[in-house]
C-alpha cells in the first residue's frame, strides 16, 4: 500500500519568478502546497514510492512517443504490403498524432474532472485492446482506421502522466528532476522508435510494431493502481462537448490544408482548409473565454513561460519527427541498410538526448531559460545544416553524427520548456495545462511529416522517370513513394529494375536537402521564441 502523510497548513511563501506556487517543506521533508490563494493540505506519498511511481508513469510515455515514429522503418514494409497511394500513406502515418493532438486538450480536462489515473487506466486499456487490431490490419483502410482509433485513447495517456508528476512531486527541485526524466523519455522514445521498429521488421512481420504495446501497457495496468495516487480537480466544472469538437475540428482542417498546400501549391481550394480550421480555432478561443469553468484556460497563455514554452516543443518537435521521417527511408531504401542497422545508426543520437535531457537539470538552476534554451538549439541547427549542405549525398556515419547534434538540443530544450509548463500552471490545472504541452508535441509530430513528408513526396513525384514497359498499376505505385518503386523493382528484368532504382532514389533525395534546411529554420525559430518569451523566467 501507499504510505500517506497528512500535512499541516503552513504559511504562503511568495510566488517564484516564474509565477508558479512556491512549495515549502519542514524538516522531515514533508510538504504542504498552497494553490489559488487557499491553503490545502495534500497527499504526499514516501520518496521511495514516488520515484516507483515515477517509472511507472514512464510506460506510456514511452509507448507514445515511440507510436509517434516507429512506423517510419515500417513504412517500407508496410508500402510493399498494402500498396498505399502517396495519399493513404502519409494519412496512415498522420492520422494517430492528429486525433491525439485534437482530443488532448478535451482528456487533459476530463482527467481534471474524473480523475487522472482513471483515465490513464482507461485509455491504458483501450491503446491495448486496438494495438493488437492494428498489428493484423488486413488492408491500409483498416490500418488507418486502428490509427485513429489509437489517437483516442493514446490522448487519455500524456496529460494524465505529466499532470500526475505535478501531484506526486510537489518539490521544485525533485519535480524538475521527474519532468526531465519524463521529457527525456518522450524524446528519447520519438527517437528509439525506429530502433525498435528496425529491431522488430528485421526478424517479424510489420504487424509487429503495434503488438509492442502490450508488454508495456500491462505492467501498468498492474501497478499504477498500486503506486500512484489519484488526482483530480477539487472543484471541476461540467464537460463542455462543444468545446471538443472545436478542439478537434480546428485542427483537422488546418493540417489538411498544409498537406495540399505542400502537394499542389497555394490557391483558393487548398488555402480555404487553413481558413477555415483558423476561423473554428477562434470560435473555440471565445467560447473558453466566456465559459465560467472552461475546458482550457486561456489565461495560461498569459503567462511568457508558459506560451513560450509551448512554442518551443511546437517547432522543435517538428523539426524531429520530419528529420525521422526522411532519414529513416534514405537509410534503408537508398543507403540499402536492414531495418535494424539502419535503427541502430540513431543510437548514439539518442544516447546524446538522454544524456543532454539529463545534464540540464543543474545547468537550469544556474542559467537562464532565455539563454540555455537557444545555446541548446543552436546545436540542432547545426545538426539540420549538416545535412542540409549535402543534399543527398549523405552516408549512414554523416547522419549518426548530425543526429547527436539533433539529440543534444532538442533533449536539452524540451526538458526546460516542459518545466517551465508544469510550474507555472496552477495545481488544479495541471491536467489542461500538460494536455496543452502535449498538444504542442503531437501538433508537431502531425506537422513534421504533413510539412517534410509532403515536400518530400511532391519532389519524388516531380523528379522520378518511370522506365518503358510498366503497367498502369506498376506506374501508380513506383511514382507515388520511393517504397512503392522499391516493391515494383522486385518483379521486374535485372536492368529495368536498375534503373527505375536509380531514378528513383535520385529523385528521393533531390527534396532531402530542401527539408532539412526547413528544419534549420524551425529550430531557429523556436530559439528565437526562447529569447523573447523566456527572457523574464528564472
Amino acid at each position: 500500500m501507499i504510505e500517506i502523510v497528512s500535512v499541516p497548513v503552513v504559511p504562503k511563501e511568495p510566488a517564484d519568478s516564474t509565477g508558479a506556487d512556491v512549495t515549502s517543506a519542514d524538516s522531515t521533508g514533508v510538504a504542504a502546497q498552497q494553490t489559488g490563494g487557499a491553503a490545502s493540505a495534500l497527499p504526499i506519498v514516501h520518496d521511495r514510492r514516488r520515484w516507483w511511481a515515477l517509472a511507472v508513469l514512464m510506460l506510456p510515455v514511452l509507448l507514445v512517443s515511440i507510436d509517434n515514429t516507429v512506423l517510419n522503418f515500417a513504412l517500407p514494409a508496410i508500402s510493399e504490403a498494402t500498396r498505399p497511394s502517396g495519399v493513404q500513406l502519409l494519412w496512415m502515418v498522420d492520422i494517430y498524432p492528429l486525433v491525439l493532438a485534437g482530443l488532448l486538450v478535451a482528456m487533459g480536462s476530463l482527467g481534471d474532472r474524473i480523475g487522472r489515473r482513471r483515465l490513464l487506466l482507461i485509455g491504458s486499456a483501450g491503446f491495448g485492446v486496438v494495438s493488437v487490431a492494428a498489428a493484423f490490419s488486413p488492408s491500409i483502410d483498416w490500418l488507418i482506421a486502428a490509427r485513429a482509433v489509437l489517437g483516442f485513447f493514446g490522448a487519455m495517456l500524456m496529460p494524465s502522466t505529466l499532470s500526475l508528476l505535478r501531484s506526486t512531486f510537489v518539490h521544485r527541485d525533485q519535480r524538475r528532476l521527474a519532468i526531465a526524466i519524463w521529457a527525456t523519455g518522450f524524446a528519447a522514445g520519438s527517437a528509439l522508435g525506429p530502433v525498435v521498429g528496425g529491431i522488430l521488421l528485421e526478424h517479424f512481420a510489420w504487424g509487429s510494431v503495434f503488438l509492442l504495446a502490450v508488454p508495456l501497457l500491462l505492467p501498468l495496468l498492474v501497478l499504477a493502481p498500486l503506486l500512484v495516487t489519484e488526482s483530480r480537480d477539487p472543484k471541476p466544472g461540467r464537460i463542455d462537448f462543444l468545446s471538443i469538437v472545436l478542439s478537434l475540428a480546428t485542427m483537422l482542417p488546418i493540417v489538411y490544408g498544409i498537406k495540399t498546400i505542400a502537394q499542389n501549391g497555394p490557391s483558393a481550394l487548398t488555402v480555404a482548409p487553413v481558413v477555415l480550421g483558423l476561423a473554428l480555432g477562434a470560435l473555440f478561443v471565445r467560447r473558453q473565454l466566456r465559459l465560467p469553468s472552461p475546458m482550457l484556460d486561456m489565461s495560461l497563455f498569459r503567462r511568457g513561460s508558459f506560451s513560450g514554452a509551448v512554442g518551443i516543443n511546437l517547432l522543435s518537435v517538428t523539426a524531429l519527427v520530419g528529420c525521422l521521417f526522411f532519414i529513416s527511408q534514405h537509410l534503408q531504401l537508398v543507403l540499402g541498410l536492414s531495418p535494424m542497422v539502419a535503427g541502430l545508426v540513431l543510437v548514439p543520437g539518442l544516447v546524446a538526448m538522454i544524456v543532454a535531457g539529463l545534464v540540464i537539470v543543474p545547468i537550469a538552476r544556474r542559467v537562464r531559460p532565455s539563454r540555455v534554451v537557444p545555446i541548446a538549439l543552436l546545436f540542432s541547427a547545426v545538426g539540420f545544416a549538416s545535412i542540409a549542405v549535402r543534399g543527398g549525398e549523405i552516408d549512414a556515419a554523416w547522419i549518426g553524427v548530425a543526429f547527436v547534434l539533433l539529440g543534444v538540443g532538442i533533449g536539452a530544450a524540451e526538458t526546460v520548456s516542459n518545466e517551465l509548463i508544469v510550474a507555472t500552471a496552477p495545481a488544479d490545472k495541471a491536467g489542461a495545462a500538460s494536455a496543452v504541452s502535449e498538444t504542442a508535441y503531437e501538433l508537431g509530430a502531425v506537422l513534421g511529416t504533413a510539412i517534410l513528408g509532403t515536400i518530400l513526396t511532391a519532389s519524388y513525384r516531380a523528379a522520378v522517370l518511370l522506365p518503358d514497359g510498366l503497367t498502369a498499376a506498376e506506374r501508380l505505385a513506383a511514382g507515388e513513394t520511393l517504397g512503392g518503386a522499391v516493391a515494383v523493382s522486385g518483379q521486374l528484368p535485372a536492368d529495368t529494375a536498375r534503373q527505375l532504382l536509380d531514378s528513383a532514389r535520385h529523385a528521393f533525395d533531390s527534396g532531402v536537402g530542401l527539408s532539412a534546411w526547413i528544419g534549420v529554420a524551425l529550430v531557429l525559430g523556436a530559439a528565437i521564441v526562447a529569447v523573447i518569451s523566456l527572457r523574464r523566467a528564472r
